[in-house]
């Protein structure tokens, strides 16, 4: 799911929201992994467990109901409940939320901070309406834009509060007397509150969202039933189907590379729950002429290597990998990814899915021009896909393009003629580029499966092996590694060490 489309990986970003919480004042989130599903790219880091900031109350009176809730975006700053009609916000120990008692003065931001920075108040006889007061000298930014010293604007449900900068996201507002949820099922809302779009793409969209209990963030990806039921049912009218088992099976998978499903809803659409990756998709770490440093696509490309082939033991072809739908679980260099959107044809039927590859054809596999529906090929689709997202990890822009005015996209592919820019490739190692050419081979019968890949000299470092196994979470009870190598054949080993002396010199067919 591509980013303006969508999140795997997302448009125009629209303000968030979060989790309940049952207590009055200020309270913690605690934060766990990112997009989807999406899924998304944010710009927030994992909130800290605080104390809450109670409020005066009588004994044996009934907790007042919050009529809107401040969900963190940002490391230090806890959730605030909304009881009084007004709250002042700033460095100032006198105010209802002082920066002063959250341990921020570490910031490089917090001096930027203004003693009575902002407030938030509904107007007597208006309290359907809230408001927000800019009073800061460095400026409070709503949506990315400034209110003003001595201005305030009507603040929106999920509109983002920013302090000093606008990236600077410290809160989501949240309007809790606005029945902005009663779209979803119950079920869902009695343990969500679903929040901005992340993305949207030809299956659906990708919201955030909080878990109630916990506050944690999660990515709920939202199908079209209507759509989804008219591309579907032509397909299967003569065998039962249904969408929930599928997911069910889905939810089994485990693996620390692979976005885990939490939950799934039906009501007028389709819900499915997946884990949030903080760091966004790698797309938007390759946007040309951007590329990574090639430690960080050896570190990456294993790792997707090991999901992939995951999910080809459990029976799984992925057919939609691209760099949108590949999430990273945080914005350090050296991090933990994960593939979503896999299984999508199980859960959206062959007919969508098609649409959607035909929709975004960069890293379609040749044998997949061939066929009108996915069931004529197999596991090696995944493999070229892999290595188109390699060759562009590398490179910093794509094989095959529409705008080669000497052939077309379709016949680019159908030959496996990539565009070799010897400038930028003389950066990079030869080994790195035949693992390349090797996953860029056309006939899927020559082409590099995953056990090849995993072998390929080029991913034999101990050093990325090792970080990889750091980055893993604690709580991973084992890693999942490839079996040991296999020794390959002779003649294969020949051609390989021959055309890793010769190198890239011209534009390259594969075939």
């Amino acid at each position: 799911m591509s980013q303006e489309e969508t999140p795997a990986s997302a448009a125009p970003q629209t303000p968030q929201e979060g989790s309940s919480s049952s207590s009055s004042g200020t309270q913690g989130t605690s934060q766990s992994s990112s997009s989807s599903g999406t899924l998304s790219s944010m710009d927030t880091l994992p909130t800290q467990d605080l104390p809450s900031i109670p409020e005066d109350q009588e004994p044996g009176e009934p907790s007042p109901q919050p009529w809107g809730r401040l969900f963190s975006l940002a490391k230090g700053f806890p959730n605030c409940d909304c009881v009084k009609n007004e709250y002042w916000f700033g460095r100032d120990p006198s105010c209802d939320y002082s920066f002063a008692k959250l341990n921020l003065a570490e910031t490089d931001l917090y001096k930027q901070y203004s003693k009575k920075h902002f407030r938030i108040f509904r107007e007597p006889g208006t309290c359907s309406v809230t408001y927000i007061e800019d009073q800061s000298a460095n400026g409070t930014f709503i949506n990315g834009k400034i209110i003003g010293k001595g201005r305030k604007l009507p603040l929106a449900h999920v509109a983002e509060i920013a302090l000093s900068l606008p990236q600077n996201k410290v809160f989501v507002f949240s309007d809790l007397m606005d029945d902005h949820q009663s779209e979803y099922p119950q079920e869902l809302r009695d343990k969500y509150i679903i929040s901005k779009q992340l993305g949207s793409g030809a299956c659906g969209e990708v919201k955030l969202a909080f878990e109630r209990v916990t506050c944690n963030k999660v990515a709920i990806k939202i199908i079209n039933k209507r759509r989804f039921m008219a591309d579907v049912l032509p397909e299967n009218q003569n065998k039962p189907f249904n969408v929930e088992t599928e997911v069910e099976i889905l939810k089994k998978v485990d693996h620390p590379c692979l976005i885990k499903i939490i939950d799934f809803f039906e009501g007028e659409d389709f819900y499915i729950v997946l884990e949030l990756m903080e760091g966004g998709e790698l797309f938007d770490k390759v946007v040309p002429p951007a590329r990574l440093s090639e430690a960080t696509c050896k570190l990456y490309f294993y790792q997707m290597l090991l999901a992939v082939q995951y999910l080809h033991e459990h029976g799984i072809i992925h057919r939609d990998l691209k760099l949108e739908n590949v999430l990273l679980a945080s914005r350090e260099e050296n991090c933990l990814i994960k593939i979503t959107d896999f299984g999508q044809s199980k859960i959206l039927g062959e007919t969508s899915l098609m649409k959607t590859l035909c929709g975004t054809p960069d890293y379609l596999a040749p044998e997949v021009q061939n066929f009108a529906g996915t069931v004529g090929y197999g596991r090696s689709v995944d493999c070229w896909s892999l290595g188109v997202i390699l060759f562009m990890c590398l490179s910093g822009y794509p094989p095959f393009s529409s705008k080669n005015t000497r052939l077309s996209l379709r016949e680019q592919i159908a030959r496996g003629d990539y565009f070799y820019c010897a400038e930028i490739w003389q950066h990079v190692s030869k080994e790195a580029f035949d693992l390349v050419q090797k996953l860029l081979v056309v006939d899927p019968q020559k082409r590099f499966k995953i056990e090849e890949a995993l072998e390929h000299p080029w991913l034999q470092d101990e050093n990325m092996k090792r970080t990889f196994q750091r980055l893993i979470p604690q709580t991973q009870d084992s890693v999942l590694t490839p079996e040991p190598p296999t020794l390959l054949p002779r003649s294969r080993k020949r051609r390989l060490a021959e055309q890793e002396e010769a190198g890239p010199s011209k534009v390259q067919k594969a075939n």
